[in-house]
């Protein structure tokens, strides 16, 4: 207990002994002593009850009720109260205030944001920007499930996975199918998420330059490059000894050039595709022409080791994994000196999915060039790089390959000690080699009702 609360205490105790010992003498003096001190006590807890009743009152009012005058227990009470609602007060003031700032805040972002229930997916909140790009309006659509109102939005199945959801890059706003958006999901909370949508149509425009601009040069590249190596084909190195290492290194670097040109196409293609056709790929088959690619390009310097866990085929296009199979291969056999060891190995997920991973001990890559080895041009070692060849845009065509499949890249490396490189398709990319199909059928066709019965 506070010393002045207890002080107070001590004098309003000292005080009701006080008036109990005088109502006992007075009764005594009358010949009514117990009745005297059952009146006196009496008042004491008539007095206790409306104190007591007026420390009520100020807990019940609203109002800035003024604190109590005097020495004693109640006096004190109601004065520490009167502090506690004060500082209480002013905490809530803060607080709103605070609350509003954030409010305004998020008002006034020119991205749409919207505060959606975890459990229900219903809207709790929206700021002025979701009424243009998302067409929400309040308070009609408050409390209203978020799937429905942003149609014809695919995003019941992207809302699904939750923290695991992808950033959707690209999608049509409800309200204008030209206005491209950008949608992210961000649990920050138990029970509630955030999803902010972002106009980035400037952005795709851009970017759609941008690729127009890369295939149209890629492709104008290519009758130049032809001619230049028809000319080098036709000068023959023994004519002109002196002249066989500038031969050399031409034919060197107009085949790299040429090289360039088409992974710039392959990726410009990619780039504008939206989806692939689906047909069965024999993995089996696909190993043993990765085993033969990675033990020609290695010239039998390296270990090459294949192993099919899984026993599965995959839904996709063979071309275009074969391409992105191929180039974690080259890159491994490329970046692992002699008498390094690869392992290509296909196996299951623990979703039901199918993992393709490719592991080499070679150089390794430090931590910090692995987010950005997807890049378009972006090389961890330049000088070893040029020295062994490539483009710099393997990866950047291994990821779209697997983007165009609902697939991920995962790299894990470590400097000295080699790299990984996986593959991770989902469930629905997954099949096994002995369920009916054609070869080179679509899935569609594969997959016709008897089978499905079957």
């Amino acid at each position: 207990m506070p010393p002045r609360l207890a002080a107070g205490w001590a004098r309003t105790l000292g005080r009701q002994v006080l008036v109990l010992a005088a109502a006992l003498v007075v009764g005594l003096m009358v010949d009514r002593a117990w009745a005297a001190l059952a009146l006196a006590a009496l008042g004491i807890v008539a007095w206790q009850q409306l104190r007591l009743r007026r420390l009520l009152l100020r807990l019940q009012s609203r109002r800035h009720l003024p604190p109590a005058r005097g020495a004693g227990a109640w006096n004190e009470l109601d004065r520490l109260l009167h502090q506690y609602q004060d500082e209480t007060r002013n905490r809530k003031r803060r607080l709103v205030e605070m609350l509003r700032a954030y409010r305004a805040a998020a008002a006034a972002l020119p991205d749409a944001v919207v505060v959606l229930d975890r459990n229900s997916q219903r809207v709790q909140w929206f700021n002025e920007a979701a009424s243009h790009l998302l067409g929400l309006q309040y308070p009609a659509d408050l409390d209203a499930p978020v799937g429905e109102r942003l149609q014809p939005l695919p995003i019941a199945h992207w809302l699904a996975s939750g923290r695991y959801a992808e950033p959707l890059l690209d999608a049509p706003s409800p309200m204008d199918a030209d206005v491209r958006l950008s949608l992210r999901l961000i649990p920050y909370s138990d029970s509630l998420w955030l999803m902010v949508a972002r106009d980035v149509s400037k952005l795709m425009r851009l970017e759609q330059v941008r690729r127009d601009f890369v295939a149209n040069v890629s492709h104008e590249l290519r009758t130049p490059l032809t001619v230049i190596h028809g000319y080098l084909d036709m000068l023959e190195p023994d004519e002109q000894p002196d002249w066989a290492p500038i031969l050399a290194e031409m034919r060197t670097q107009s085949q790299r050039m040429t090289q360039l040109v088409e992974d710039l196409l392959t990726l410009s293609r990619l780039e504008a595709q939206e989806a692939v056709s689906d047909e069965n790929v024999p993995m089996a088959s696909l190993l043993a022409t990765l085993r033969r690619e990675a033990e020609a390009l290695g010239k039998g310097r390296h270990e090459i080791r294949v192993e099919d866990r899984a026993g599965v085929d995959l839904w996709g296009s063979i071309k275009e994994l074969h391409s992105a199979f191929s180039n974690l291969v080259s890159n491994a056999v490329r970046y692992t000196p002699a008498g390094g060891r690869i392992d290509i190995t296909l196996a299951r997920s623990d979703d039901g999915g199918a993992v393709l991973s490719v592991r080499d001990s070679g150089y390794g890559i430090p931590a910090s060039h692995l987010p950005r080895l997807t890049e378009r041009f972006y090389r961890v070692s330049t000088s070893r790089s040029r020295e062994l060849g490539g483009t710099g845009l393997g990866l950047a065509i291994v990821k779209h390959v697997l983007q165009l499949h609902q697939a991920r890249l995962e790299v894990e490396s470590e400097v000295g000690r080699g790299s990984m490189f996986a593959c991770h398709f989902p469930p629905d990319r997954v099949h096994s080699p002995r369920d009916p199909f054609i070869d080179g059928a679509p899935r569609e066709q594969a997959r016709n009702p008897a089978d499905r019965a079957r």
